[in-house]
């Protein structure tokens, strides 16, 4: 039996990735935690969020999770999901100017609002940049669920597997070595979110 670890730190509806994972997972050990020493002994690691970005960093400090998601980004499978995946970069726009977890280089930015409507809501095709084990089963330009007022900028385009258009062509999924995250919620994008929530539960870092 294997253990995953969702990181709860009291902020976004994470029971509902929890029961996406036991769906595609009924034989294994899923757990909503912000224990660090739990996070730091799962096999797997599952990282969401909501809300704003300087709220969530405090919780993660007030918590004292920092660290334990830095070590698990870099040593097991690490699955980040949409505040998941800003958090996982330099600095955000958000709250004035907010600092991330600087696990990977780049910045979160917000949507012009003179152009889109803002939060980018609902269904939108997610074009596969690169083959990853992620996308197993999962056709290019797959539809997946959003809801989101900024994105993230990379400074290193090699980490991009996937993107969508919403007036611009902007970075909803990345990955490196043991790491991929996506600002689309599997857990809300039925048959498609199951099969990338399957992907990770199966995939051999």
């Amino acid at each position: 039996m294997m253990s995953i670890a969702i990181v709860d730190y009291g902020m976004g509806n994470v029971r509902s990735v929890q029961k996406a994972i036991e769906h595609v997972a009924p034989n294994d050990q899923v757990f909503l935690t912000d224990n660090a020493k739990l996070i730091s002994e799962a096999d797997r690691v599952v990282f969401p969020g909501q809300g704003a970005m300087g709220a969530c960093m405090q919780a993660l400090n007030e918590h004292g999770l920092v660290d334990v998601i830095k070590q698990a980004a870099h040593e097991k499978p690490f699955l980040g999901i949409c505040l998941g995946l800003q958090l996982l970069f330099d600095h955000s726009q958000e709250n004035g100017g907010t600092d991330g977890l600087s696990i990977i280089p780049g910045d979160v930015v917000k949507f012009d609002k003179s152009e889109l409507k803002i939060p980018h809501m609902g269904w939108n095709n997610v074009k596969q940049e690169f083959e990853h084990p992620l996308w197993h089963n999962i056709d290019d330009n797959a539809r997946f669920y959003s809801v989101h007022s900024y994105y993230v900028k990379e400074a290193d385009h090699s980490v991009v597997v996937g993107s969508t258009d919403y007036g611009i062509d902007f970075t909803c999924a990345i990955a490196k070595d043991n790491m991929f995250a996506v600002q689309f919620h599997p857990e809300k994008s039925q048959h498609d979110g199951l099969q990338l929530l399957t992907n990770f539960v199966n995939w051999k870092t």
